[in-house]
């Protein structure tokens, strides 16, 4: 068995939901009230058998472990002092802006390759990351032009700007020194909305290291709004007293307009993706005005999250991924989504199946908000004599044309939905 580095954690745990924490269900961790942080923290309850949190903190070589932990204080203290401590309260303020108006889906554009034509649709969600170099902090594109033609979108479409990626380019993003110029910049070009990034809150590290990941989102955050910028604040969270943590802070800070939510990893795995949406839910209802989400994952929870916010958008990853591996996204004929193998010859671009799969992606999430309408469509399917059965779910079969108004080759189209 390979052993692990000694600046991580040694102990491994094999069914990771032990460490979800639910008060419901498990007792605060015995050591968690005698900790200096359990007022903000609120402490741990879990199925893990741990003391408190610091139980967590098993590396080998506490010296050279990067968590945010008092067993390594050298590093604690640098942390401490670039977030200016762990609370909320100590935040600036900014003015409060408009929320701008974004639809129910924004594809998810992450680069132009295997592109001839322009995607031409509204609203477009591109990687913070990929907009700005990350080596060098400058923005790839100076016009609105350019970062049209960079990516192939309208130059008048609607910008999302996602901040959710993996730990090593958010983690690059906190380590530019030049943030507010470049977040000038992004203002400069018009951006519609961008979300903070979302520093990891783990289940298997100390309190203190989700702590800190919570302010840094907060202070990326206001760096992002003080800009000028619509902003969505990501509320990562691991326990309920998190929740209850942001809840406070937006409720208490009119600015805060917008938030955003990752369901694509961790958040959205098994029962534990039900919990978030619960916790999303209580947070919005107990804020009390109408606040706007942005998520990545989950599309099968929008019904339940329109409830609660006054805008829902999801960031619609998989019509621009499947179809860079050559997957046709199709209705069947209740309304499910499915994917299809769509080979091309070499060489060859992926324009129209791209456009397909954006606007049936699309429509799948616009059905499911339909039920009426699902309803109707089975009874009429069910009378297989009746030529217009299908209507209510066939308007949406033939919707490349919708998307980008690019003509598709008929000998690679699907003419009927697979079951």
């Amino acid at each position: 068995m390979n052993q692990r580095p000694p600046n991580e954690p040694s102990r491994h745990f094999p069914q990771p939901h032990r460490l979800w924490d639910d008060p419901s269900r498990h007792a605060s961790s015995l050591g968690c009230p005698s900790c200096q942080e359990f007022n903000r923290c609120g402490g741990v309850h879990t199925d893990a058998g741990i003391l408190d949190c610091h139980d967590l903190c098993s590396c080998t070589d506490r010296g050279r472990c990067d968590n945010v932990c008092r067993f390594n204080p050298g590093l604690f203290v640098a942390r401490m002092r670039e977030i200016e401590g762990l609370g909320f309260e100590n935040a600036p303020r900014v003015p409060v802006r408009s929320t701008p108006a974004l639809p129910l889906i924004a594809p998810f554009v992450d680069h132009r390759y295997a592109r001839s034509a322009m995607l031409d649709v509204p609203t477009v969600a591109l990687s913070l990351y990929e907009v700005v170099n990350m080596a060098t902090g400058e923005v790839h594109v100076t016009s609105r032009q350019a970062l049209a033609d960079r990516f192939r979108i309208p130059v008048n479409s609607t910008i999302v700007l996602s901040g959710v990626d993996k730990d090593a380019p958010i983690e690059s993003w906190w380590a530019l020194k030049n943030r507010p110029e470049i977040l000038e910049k992004l203002f400069e070009l018009g951006i519609g909305v961008v979300t903070s990034p979302n520093y990891s809150v783990l289940t298997d590290v100390p309190r203190t290291d989700n702590l800190h990941a919570m302010k840094r989102i907060l202070l990326t955050w206001i760096e992002m709004a003080a800009a000028g910028l619509a902003a969505a604040l990501h509320v990562n969270s691991r326990t309920e007293q998190d929740y209850q943590r942001w809840g406070d802070l937006i409720a208490e800070r009119a600015e805060i307009q917008i938030i955003a939510f990752e369901f694509a990893t961790g958040g959205g795995r098994g029962e534990r993706i039900d919990w978030h949406v619960e916790q999303l839910s209580k947070l919005a209802d107990r804020v009390g005005r109408g606040l706007a989400l942005v998520i990545r994952g989950g599309g099968r929870k929008l019904p339940i999250l329109r409830k609660h916010f006054a805008q829902v958008t999801l960031i619609e990853t998989d019509a621009f991924y499947k179809a860079h591996r050559r997957r046709r996204a199709y209705l069947t004929e209740a309304g499910r989504l499915k994917w299809a193998k769509q080979l091309t010859p070499a060489g060859a671009a992926i324009d129209e199946l791209l456009a397909n799969n954006v606007a049936v992606v699309r429509a799948h999430f616009e059905l499911g908000l339909e039920p009426e309408l699902r309803l109707r469509s089975a009874r009429r399917t069910a009378n297989s004599n009746d030529e217009t059965a299908q209507y209510g779910l066939l308007r949406y079969f033939d919707l490349a044309s919708e998307a980008g108004g690019i003509a598709g080759d008929s000998h690679h189209m699907i003419a009927t939905a697979k079951a």
